[in-house]
């Protein structure tokens, strides 16, 4: 589309900004709380709301203080939350068995959610990492994460979910093939109408820092990602993944992290015109909110307007932190 703007004083752009009534008129992008979902750290235990300090204001919540968190998620019109573990390191081991049991964490706190809150849809996440002795979404042999053994724990770690109620399966591990496998075997249980939500452009970024710190996984990383997670530098290779994971069956795709890669969010929106995502990470939230606690910005400005930039780059949707915050100030 090419602009057309007659001369000025004709044209003044400035009338379509006088006053609010009228930037509301002319507005081009809008966000409400069905843009957000929520992503929450699981943990162990009962009665236990624990802060994590790296990200201020967010929290690790017991499976029953999680229940307690969806049913106020839904009250706020947020449609979507998502699980990410934190294991006791005694459960993490090199086979990762824990990661497909029926009552582990996170399959626990999806049947507490959904016997809460039943009409907000559950998320997981499917990598290997919360269970993993090394950090990684992969198995590690003699160094190397390998593939194919990896997907096949992947599609059993899916399962369990879709067994336990999950809506929205969320594969985080960047593996080659994954979708298809998952998406073979969820048709296969008779899981139809179960949902994947694939990283599918996944970058090997610095921005994931806290995050670790919140499930636990940043003491045992060995090494990093780099053979598995996207270059930072690459944008074409980006939409070859998101192509590919549509043809293996994926229903709507994720970029991460978020602001930094918004012209990956565009070009996936307007190459595809898919249900796009984005995933605003740990990492950019800890600034936002280390910035307004020294008083350097106004942090409720910021967040909102961080949010918009996701929406005005053509994302249908954001996993945030802010996600209650931002809830409750729309819904005013």
């Amino acid at each position: 589309m090419k602009p057309t703007v007659a001369p000025f004083p004709a044209a003044r752009l400035r009338r379509a900004r006088q006053t609010a009534a009228i930037r509301g008129m002319v507005r081009e992008n809008t966000l409400t709380p069905d843009d957000l979902i929520w992503p929450v750290f699981v943990r162990d235990g009962d009665g236990i709301v624990e802060p994590v300090a790296s990200m201020p204001g967010v929290v690790r919540r017991s499976v029953d203080k999680i229940a307690q968190a969806a049913i106020e998620a839904q009250a706020l019109g947020i449609p979507a939350i998502c699980l990410f573990p934190y294991t006791d390191p005694s459960l993490k081991t090199e086979d990762c068995a824990e990661a497909w049991k029926p009552d582990n964490l996170t399959n626990r706190a999806i049947r507490a959610i959904k016997q809460a809150a039943p009409d907000i849809a559950v998320m997981t996440d499917v990598a290997l990492d919360p269970y993993n002795i090394n950090g990684h979404d992969g198995y590690v042999v003699d160094g190397e994460i390998i593939n194919d053994a990896t997907v096949e724990a992947l599609v059993k770690m899916t399962l369990a979910q879709a067994e336990s109620g999950a809506d929205i399966i969320g594969p985080s591990d960047m593996m080659d093939g994954r979708i298809g496998a998952m998406r073979q075997g969820l048709e296969a249980a008779g899981h139809h109408n179960v949902m994947i939500l694939s990283y599918a452009a996944k970058y090997a970024s610095a921005f994931y820092g806290p995050f670790r710190d919140a499930v636990g996984a940043s003491g045992a990383l060995q090494g990093d990602k780099k053979t598995y997670q996207m270059d930072p530098a690459n944008t074409n290779e980006a939409l070859r993944l998101i192509e590919r994971d549509l043809n293996e069956g994926t229903d709507m795709v994720m970029v991460k992290p978020g602001m930094p890669y918004l012209d990956i969010c565009r070009r996936v929106k307007e190459t595809f015109g898919v249900p796009t995502f984005a995933y605003q990470v740990s990492g950019e939230y800890a600034m936002i909110q280390a910035a307004a606690q020294n008083g350097w910005i106004d942090g409720e400005k910021v967040m909102l307007e961080s949010l918009m930039c996701f929406k005005r780059a053509g994302c249908d949707g954001v996993l945030s932190y802010f996600a209650p915050e931002v809830a409750k100030i729309l819904n005013g």
